[in-house]
């Protein structure tokens, strides 16, 4: 099972990260100013992640292979790591729609 992680930056801002079961981080989001923000985040993630429509696939100026996760009002809520091929972008795209749902979340800001 999935968590989402709740970090600090050194600007103060936050940022969360949803980690797989296997520990690597398969979702990052855009910084928030506040921490309630940050908990917002989440619910946004878990509300969108099973929709397919919700996911933009990308390319990365270098050729790799990427996704946006957006929000119903098209803001992005989060983004992939590059990826070596689209498969292995679509297998991303797979385990944020099984582990963001029931992610727990951790709060490493405490």
């Amino acid at each position: 099972m999935g968590k989402f992680v709740i970090k600090t930056q050194k600007d103060g801002q936050f940022y969360l990260n949803l980690v797989a079961g296997n520990g690597q981080t398969i979702l990052k989001s855009e910084a928030y100013t506040t921490k309630p923000a940050a908990l917002n985040g989440i619910n946004s993630v878990k509300a969108n992640a099973e929709d397919d429509g919700r996911y933009d696939r990308k390319e990365s100026s270098n050729g790799k292979p990427y996704f946006n996760l957006k929000a119903g009002n098209g803001q992005v809520i989060g983004t992939s790591e590059l990826y070596e091929s689209e498969a292995g972008r679509e297998n991303g795209i797979s385990s944020v729609k099984s582990n963001a749902p029931g992610a727990e979340t951790e709060d490493t800001t405490v």
